[in-house]
């Protein structure tokens, strides 16, 4: 593998000389590009990410000092080596504040530069290899166990796993999961006015409250329930999906003995929470179950009680068994399936859709159900669909001909297969639609960069984050888009467009060099020239005495 190089020194002599006298290659490198100044050689660096930068110190724009800070501070990784005339050692001295790998005195020759690099590509060497060393290996792993064991539980929740496996990754990541009784608790934060109006009494917010920041709720909460459920040796508490998960595990197989010591200890942390963080949360627990396999239908069930805050009240504990009667075959329609079904209409592809719209069905197909069930589950299914056109500002009445015509539409379905045909289809068109709508959001977005940088290319401070700022998003989601869009990065573009307003002044005015660098937004005269010649191939003086001529 040959290591990218960046060969950077204002006197073309000393590049061309380097090239030719070099067997780069041999050495272990190769040169992917070279640069007369330090400001071109900052825009390579951002483009090609070289492993090494070779630069001379003194250059016009931005020195080779200059360069070298600034790379230290984007991109640490790169190695540098400096070359320095005897004048400038004490610059040389600089530089090793800097941290550049090496530094070499003028004047040298090809074999001085050959072996400095022989020594730098050595030590990128024993960074690789210190990489890949296991033992690191094994350290990162031991640091990422915390996160490791909350993915595993999370995993549990969502997906039935077999017995065996599940045992095996529980030994792996140290966990102590055994036992005869299982309980799925959750605890859900109300948040904005839905917190202030579950406070008890009305009273003045918390500032953790008034906060508003989720996680940092989230993590209060999470350090008053470890407490206690290690305290009693009920389980273990964890963080998932904006909720605090509870797990209780007993030993014995008495399910009742599990439920009661679970409520009190619930109950005990709602009081503290309340006391210490004056939050209001409302606790949802599942019915108990037996096995670690059984934990999703568990958490379904923790969920499902949270739902019944609307109806029993918020800030209180609501056991599923408490308020639901259970039916074994009726349809759920909860709300992780939910989120998966409006994940693929916004973002997924036809067949990624089709897929969920089928995983949907096959649910219906599993399970003995009565026609009644059958109809609610499918008008469910029908109301998230509709939601997210009307969240995505689709045309209800072009898409579906209206949301009274596309409930009349389940009656006309003779068969579950001609349903989930008919449902499929729907969710497809609309997911076209959401994407359509994307991509046009898109060009509007580039096209309003288009037009604000066109009115204020003239201004030498103009950039990025000024665009921004105008349109109110983010600099790396722009950057993302425009590029997408216009296949140019942001500042690609606006030196083409300086450029040509430079070439028209240049045709059809008088104006001197330095006033037409001004107009088209250069502070420095001497980098408009450089620019302009870097980008057309002639200097400006050349360009207007030929335009003349034509």
């Amino acid at each position: 593998m040959l290591y990218k190089l960046l060969l950077v020194d204002d006197e073309i002599d000393v590049r061309e000389g380097l090239l030719q006298e070099i067997d780069w290659a041999a050495h272990g490198f190769e040169v992917v590009a070279t640069a007369e100044n330090g400001r071109e050689a900052s825009e390579l660096v951002e483009r090609l990410i070289p492993d090494v930068v070779l630069t001379d110190i003194s250059m016009p724009f931005m020195d080779g000092l200059a360069l070298s800070e600034w790379i230290r501070r984007e991109y640490p990784n790169t190695r540098i080596v400096l070359l320095s005339g005897f004048d400038e050692f004490e610059y040389a001295q600089r530089a090793i504040k800097l941290e550049v790998d090496e530094y070499v005195l003028k004047p040298f020759d090809g074999a001085q530069i050959a072996a400095t690099l022989a020594k730098v590509k050595a030590r990128i060497d024993a960074e690789i290899a210190r990489r890949e060393d296991m033992e690191l290996l094994r350290e990162h792993y031991r640091t990422s166990l915390p996160v490791l064991r909350e993915t595993f539980l999370a995993s549990l929740l969502s997906r039935k796993l077999p017995g065996s496996q599940i045992a095996e990754k529980a030994r792996t990541y140290g966990l102590q999961l055994a036992g005869s009784g299982y309980l799925v608790s959750v605890i859900s934060l109300q948040t904005g006015q839905e917190a202030a109006s579950a406070k008890p009494g009305g009273g003045r917010m918390s500032s953790l409250l008034a906060s508003d920041d989720l996680d940092l709720q989230l993590f209060a909460v999470l350090n008053i329930a470890e407490e206690l459920w290690n305290k009693q040796g009920l389980g273990r508490a964890f963080i998932h999906q904006d909720h605090i998960v509870l797990l209780s595990i007993s030993a014995e197989a008495d399910h009742e003995a599990l439920l009661r010591a679970t409520l009190a200890v619930l109950q005990d942390t709602i009081d503290q929470i309340e006391r210490f963080l004056q939050l209001p949360v409302t606790v949802g627990v599942g019915e108990p179950v037996s096995g670690l396999a059984e934990l999703k239908r568990g958490y379904e069930g923790a969920l499902q009680a949270i739902d019944y805050r609307v109806l029993e009240g918020s800030n209180r504990i609501i056991y599923i068994g408490d308020v639901e009667r259970r039916f074994v075959n009726r349809l759920r329609f909860d709300e992780l399936k939910e989120q998966e079904l409006v994940r693929s209409l916004k973002l997924g592809t036809g067949d990624e859709v089709r897929q969920v719209v089928h995983e949907l069905f096959e649910e219906i197909a599993r399970t003995e159900t009565s026609y009644k069930d059958y109809q609610v589950y499918v008008i469910e299914l029908l109301t998230a669909v509709l939601k997210a056109a009307k969240d995505a500002d689709a045309d209800l009445e072009g898409l579906f001909g209206g949301s009274g015509k596309i409930f009349a539409e389940i009656e006309k379905q003779g068969s579950i297969e001609a349903t989930r045909e008919w449902f499929g289809n729907l969710c497809v068109k609309l997911a076209q639609t959401i994407s359509s709508s994307r991509q046009h959001s898109y060009r509007q977005l580039v096209q309003q960069a288009i037009d604000f940088t066109r009115a204020n290319y003239a201004d030498s401070n103009i950039s990025v984050n000024q665009v921004c700022g105008h349109l109110h998003i983010s600099a790396g989601y722009f950057s993302s888009v425009f590029k997408k869009e216009t296949k140019l990065t942001f500042v690609a573009y606006l030196m083409n467009i300086r450029m040509e307003a430079a070439k028209e002044l240049l045709r059809a005015t008088d104006l001197k060099a330095f006033e037409i660098a001004e107009r088209v937004g250069f502070s420095d005269p001497n980098y408009f020239s450089f620019c302009f010649k870097k980008q057309v191939g002639i200097s400006p003086k050349e360009y207007r005495n030929r335009s003349q001529e034509e």
